[in-house]
């Protein structure tokens, strides 16, 4: 995966800062939105914002 690569164009989020949210805690979409700001702008990305939260999620398991 590419950390580098952002998910959420307006808020400039990176797979990679979609990471970090999750590994410091941030287990839902809700929170990882209070962390780093993906998805609540225009909300295009918030599909694969969610996606990617569930997955980083899951890795922890």
């Amino acid at each position: 995966m590419d950390y580098d690569k952002i998910v959420c164009n307006c808020c400039q989020v990176t797979n990679g800062m979609i990471k970090d949210a999750v590994d410091g805690g941030a287990k839902t979409l809700e929170e990882v939105q209070d962390v780093t700001g993906a998805g609540t702008v225009c909300g295009a990305c918030l599909e694969d914002v969610r996606h990617l939260v569930e997955q980083f999620v899951k890795e922890q398991e």
